[in-house]
Formats: C-alpha cells, structure tokens, sequence
C-alpha cells in the first residue's frame, strides 16, 4: 500500500482477472503513474492523483476498457443487473466488443445459409473471414497493445494467432465460428461476474437519498450529504433511518438486517443507537445525528466490504504468478508443437488427407491453454462467500482471511462481553427471613430498597439492580434515597423514607453488620460459584442479600457445541478468578479454561494454541483483545455495529454481536476452499485431457475453444454457490 494521495476510477468491460493484471501494467507504463492497482472482484481502477485522466482513459481504451469517475459510475454501476437471458442479452448490448461479436456472428451465420444454398466457396471464404475480422477487431487491438505496451503474451494475442492461422489453412468457417465463440464466452464470463458484484451492490442502493431535517419545529427534506452532526432528523414509521444516530424521542421496532443480519427487528427507545439504512417499524423517532453520511454505518460496510474483496486470497496469488509464467510457456510449446516434428521427422505441417497437420494442433494447443477458468476459479468464489456471509452479518476482510478461517482447528473464546453478555444481571434476591428461597414480599422489599440506593449512582452493579428492580415492578415502591454517599469501594449509603440504608460487599458487612450464620453460608455458596453478592441493610438490621453475575449469552452453549462438532477444540481466555470462569465455561460448555490472565498472558496463549493446532482464531471484543487478536491466525471481533475500532482492525467482525453466525462463517469458508480446489483442479485435468488430445491431433478448434469457454463458465458458476449457501 501507497501513502500517495489515489484518485478511484469504476473500469467498465473488465472480464476476467486477467484483463485486470493487463490494464495494471498498462497503466503502470505510464508518465507519472507511481502507483496503480486495477482490482478484478470490485472492477476498480486506484492510481495515484495527478495523472492526466485522458492519458488513463487512452491506455485504457487501448485494452478495450473505459474508465469513469467514481461519482459518475455510482448510478449506472450500482443498478443491479437483470437475471437471466434478458439480462444477458442487456449485457452484450452494452458492450462495443460484444456489438462487434453480435454483427460479425451474424455475417457468419447468413454466409452459412447462403453456401448452403450453393454460395460458392472462394464468396464464403471472403465473407467469413470478413465476420471473424469484425469479430476479432478488438481482440487483436487489447493482445497487440499488451505486447507492445506490456512485452507479455496475452489470452487475446493467443487466440489471434489461432484465428489467423486457421484462416491460413484454409479453415474460413472454423476460424469465424471460434472467434464467436470466443467473444461470446468472454461476455458471459464478465456477465455472471457482473452478477456476483451486484450482489454487494444490492448494499449500495439501500442508501437513502433524503432525510427529514428538523429545524425550529419545521421540516425540511435535504440531501443525507448534507446533515451534520448534531442535526436533528425525523423518521417516520415505515422510513429508512438516513444515517447514524441516537434516538431522542419516541420508541420504534426497527429492521437492522441490512447492517447486522438480525432477521428480528430490534426495539429502540430513547438513547439507543440506530444505523444508516435500517428500516423503521410502527413508531415516529426524533434522531440527532452522530456521523456524517460518508462514514455512517452502511458506509463504512460497503466500503470495508470492497476492500475484503480486493484482498487475495493466497490460492489466488499462487495461480495468478503461474499465469504469468503459463501463457509464454505454452506460446513457445506451441511454436515447438509446430516445428519440432516437421523438421525433425520429416512429419506434415499442413493438414493432408483429412488429418491435421502440425500447425493446426499447435494453433488447437493455443486455444485450449487459455488460462481464463483457472486465473478466475478463485476470486468469483472469494468475492460470492464474502458477500453471502456480509448478508449474515459477518464481515470477512478478504480472501486470506476467508481462506484461513477454513483452516481453523482451535477456537479461543474471551469471556466478558463474548461468551457473556458483558453486563452483569441479577440472577437472585432473597430476606434474610426467608427460609424458602422463593422470593417473597420481603424478598421484593430488599431489591426494592437496593433500587432506591442504587438508582442515584453509575456503578454497573447499580444498573443492574435498578433494571431488575424496574422489571419487576418495584423501582418505585421507594422515593431515590437522599443524601447518598460512596463506602470506599464497598458499597453505598443512603437516606430512605428517613432511614439509613446500606447496601454494600460482605467483606463490609462481616465488619459492620452482624449477621446470621445461615445468611453468611449463603453468600459464601453463591461467591463459590462466580457471583458476585451484595447485602442490604436497614440502620444495623441485615435485610437480606441479592447475587448477580455476568449471565452468559444464550445462544453461547448451542454454538461452542457446533464449532466441536466441527472438529474445533475450544478455549476460553479471561482474566476473572477461576471461579467465575468455571462457572461459565460450564455453563457455555467450555472445558478448556485459562483464567486470571493479563492482556500479555492471552497473546502467549494464542501463540501455544497455535503451535499445538497449527491455526486458531481468537474471539474477543476487537479492543481489550487486541493483542490476542493479532496474533491469532484469524481475529474476530464482536459489536461491529457500533465500534469503528473492530471494523478497522479485526480480520473478521460479527455486526450483530451474534456469536451464532460464527460456525455459519466456518461452514462457508470450508465450502469456498472445496470449490476453489474443486475449480482449479477441474481446470488442470480439462487443459491437460485437450493438450494431449490437441497434440496427437484428437481436438479440433472447435472442441477446444468450446471446452475453454465451457470450463470458464463451470468453473464461474460453480464459484457463486455460496450466494446460496445457508
């Protein structure tokens, strides 16, 4: 990466991976490029700022593509393109390569006709050739230009050499026909590809255009652009939320899939966060704004989703460095395959008798060593898996760390905040006088006085009881206690309907407040098990106690199980006492526990999970984790919805804090690898099977030329099958 300012141009007609690397290099070539990065997966063109756009737009069109303005291409580029034939027949209409395919096939499908209605043969011969050429004016335009700009042989210079060699032995209408063929094939390549990035431009036009500002009690509808922070908005019910925000007012039901892939829509009240894009239910809400559109949520999404799909994935890097080397190889074994047996064995260049001369499987050899199924079996599949899982709500930041998480024997869980809640809950209360553990008036009568204590400080303890007492019906049995006052890190005292009320740890109360010996075992059983206790008291009278823990995540059991079912050992890391990690981890079904560990102590135990299993993801809150994170093989964040830092730095986040997409994530990754593998070695065994069927004169260009364009397209479709994978 470039600390050089870029400027971003969308590339139109950009086929293959191939044509990516070409128009690079090309572009590369010129003055005053000191960086330029053609991305295939999200057809974009970076070059460093500067550079004189005609001179950009001239190279590009040199390799028959056109560049345009990234606020031009917004409207055009992200419309979704139709699905089947229509679109399809949309697709070759907007392309002048395929305009000229469409006219030249189509000469060469009336000179059929008419030979057949007895056109002689030397008329046919100039027609067909005059279809192929129409055909192949921009194929041989972008081959020539990579070899003479780039001084590399090119998939289009290979299949102009085998046009034209093919028209030198005579062969007018096989020679027209492949050529066809070729364009059409190259444009169903790009169209399925086409298809594949719409899938993340769905994302795109989820953006709204408008938004309902509120000034001095009137409303205004202006651009999103326009909003600033601290603006105030309106959403009507059945609206999209324009941008960031924070509710102010009123209360709604509110769709995030777009954002987080909750399938629920999530109810939001006053001072919740709401994110660009997401659609509001049956409430009116008044919203301040608290980012700018061009870093709201969904924003930062698309944006950090592009990126992921420029990312290559290892296997992509491997195959696009032998293309490099394969395609003058095979022009030199085609030369070899031509010459060779001719002036060494006195063997026929030219066809004889039915049979295929030297030539001619050499020109067969040219056509079927194209590379297009094998440069494109990896990226179509990259790009599919990290937009399906994008509509789950997990963000995967590229092909390398799609095709690690697939790899992933350990899995290291942080405790606080991912295998729980993260905030501690209430999960007992009981009098002092209650000998049966149900809760009993005088049971509801201790939170109660807790509630009143409590709701006049900030303590997260202090929330919970207030949120439990407020769930129960009983935050207002009693005023807010006056005169409140801080027990040095032990607890709190406060005036009540006149009397002294404390609530505070047992250590404190063991000191100051005598207290029954069964009310003391009790506390001391539920302190064993991880909980945390707090005990309330009325002047010196010991009312009772009330436990509180930080509950685990529901769905935290159900998805340690599935990760082990898959073959993954699990590990949690934490820095808690042992007791509260045993606690939860037999709740969550963690066996492997490793508690009392500072942030350096995580990072060595990644490390050695990582020498013993060979590859671990670590999962924490991308923040307090950050070491562990880095050093695991693959990092994974929770809470992105809402916290930058993950989305910037983890290798993958889950939007939702949804810890159940993450064995979806795993399945995916392990279903991208099969078909990346599936795909390169369909690839290898088709070239290989034709070459030798080319070279012992058993293929003929037709069979060639279908069988490259055939395994592209397999290969093409075969890599979009995660966009269905559930």
């Amino acid at each position: 990466m470039t600390n050089v300012p870029l400027k971003t141009y969308r590339v139109v007609g950009m086929d293959c991976a191939h044509c990516a690397e070409e128009l690079q290099t090309g572009i590369a070539h010129l003055d005053g490029v000191a960086f330029a990065e053609v991305d295939f997966a999200s057809a974009t063109l970076r070059v460093n700022d500067g550079v004189a756009f005609d001179a950009l737009q001239g190279r590009a069109a040199a390799f028959g593509k056109q560049l345009i303005a990234q606020a031009e291409a917004a409207p055009a580029e992200h419309a979704p393109t139709r699905g089947g034939l229509l679109g399809f027949w949309d697709y070759l209409l907007a392309r002048r390569e395929t305009q000229l395919a469409l006219i030249g096939g189509a000469i060469v499908l009336l000179t059929l006709a008419a030979q057949l209605l007895g056109l002689p043969a030397r008329g046919s011969a100039v027609l067909y050739t005059l279809g192929m050429a129409i055909t192949l004016i921009p194929i041989v335009r972008s081959g020539f230009s990579a070899l003479w700009i780039n001084r590399t042989f090119s998939i289009n210079l290979l299949m102009t050499v085998a046009a034209v060699g093919a028209v030198i032995l005579g062969e007018y209408l096989e020679a027209a026909t492949v050529i066809f063929l070729f364009a059409v094939g190259e444009a169903l390549e790009g169209y399925t590809v086409a298809r594949a990035r719409d899938s993340l431009k769905g994302l795109m036009t989820l953006r709204p255009a408008t938004a309902r500002q509120l000034h001095d009690d009137q409303e205004h509808v202006i651009p999103v652009e326009q909003l600033a922070v601290g603006d105030v908005i309106l959403v009507k019910p059945g609206e999209q939320v324009p941008t960031d925000g924070v509710i102010t007012r009123g209360g709604s039901s509110v769709n995030q899939a777009a954002i987080t892939g909750e399938s629920i829509p999530v109810t939001k009240a006053a001072g919740d966060a709401v994110y660009a894009a997401t659609l509001n239910g049956e409430g009116t809400l008044i919203i301040e704004v608290t980012r700018l559109a061009a870093d709201n949520t969904l924003n930062r999404l698309i944006r950090l989703v592009e990126d992921a799909q420029s990312v290559r994935a290892p296997s992509q890097r491997l195959i696009d460095r032998f293309a490099h080397y394969y395609t003058p190889a095979i022009v030199l074994i085609a030369l070899g395959v031509a010459l060779i047996p001719p002036l060494a064995f006195g063997a026929s260049f030219w066809d004889v008798n039915g049979t295929h001369g030297w030539l001619y499987r050499a020109l067969a050899l040219l056509v079927i060593a194209c590379p297009c199924a094998l440069v494109i079996s990896t990226p179509v599949t990259v790009i599919s898996a990290i937009t399906a899982a994008a509509r789950r709500g997990v963000l995967i930041k590229g092909g390398a760390a799609l095709e690690a998480l697939g790899q992933i024997k350990a899995v290291a869980f942080d405790k606080t905040g991912t295998l729980t809640q993260g905030k501690p809950q209430v999960t007992a209360y009981r009098a002092a006088t209650c000998e049966t553990g149900v809760p009993c008036a005088a049971c509801d009568d201790v939170l109660a006085l807790a509630s009143a204590v409590e709701r006049r400080t900030t303590h997260p303890l202090a929330d919970a009881v207030v949120h439990h007492a407020e769930a129960h019906h009983l935050a207002d049995v009693y005023a807010p206690a006056e005169s409140v006052e801080l027990l040095a890190g032990q607890g709190v005292r406060g005036v009540v309907n006149g009397q002294s009320v404390t609530v505070g740890s047992h250590r404190l109360f063991d000191e100051q407040f005598p207290h029954s010996d069964a009310l003391c075992a009790s506390v001391n059983d539920t302190e064993s098990r991880g909980q945390t206790t707090m005990l309330v008291a009325v002047g010196k009278d010991v009312r009772g106690m009330i436990a509180l823990a930080d509950a685990p995540r529901p769905t935290s059991r159900a998805v340690v199980g599935q990760l082990e079912a898959l073959g993954m050992h699990t590990v949690m890391l934490t820095g808690d006492n042992a007791a509260v990690a045993h606690a939860v981890g037999a709740i969550v079904g963690v066996s492997d526990i490793r508690a009392g560990l500072l942030p350096q102590d995580k990072l060595a135990a990644v490390r050695a999970l990582g020498e013993q299993y060979g590859a671990v993801a670590m999962v924490g809150d991308g923040i307090n984790d950050t070491p562990a994170l880095a050093a695991a093989t693959v990092g994974i964040a929770m809470g992105a919805a809402g916290s930058p830092q993950a989305l910037e730095t983890a290798s993958i986040a889950l939007m939702a804090d949804d810890l159940t997409q993450l064995p979806f994530a795993v399945r995916l990754a392990r279903f991208a690898r099969r078909l990346i593998l599936q795909n390169v070695a369909l690839s290898f065994a088709l070239k290989l099977v034709f070459v030798g069927l080319a070279i012992f004169g058993g293929a003929s260009l037709w069979a060639a030329i279908f069988a490259d364009v055939g395994m592209s397209l397999l290969v093409t479709l075969n890599g979009m099958r995660p966009l269905r994978y559930t």
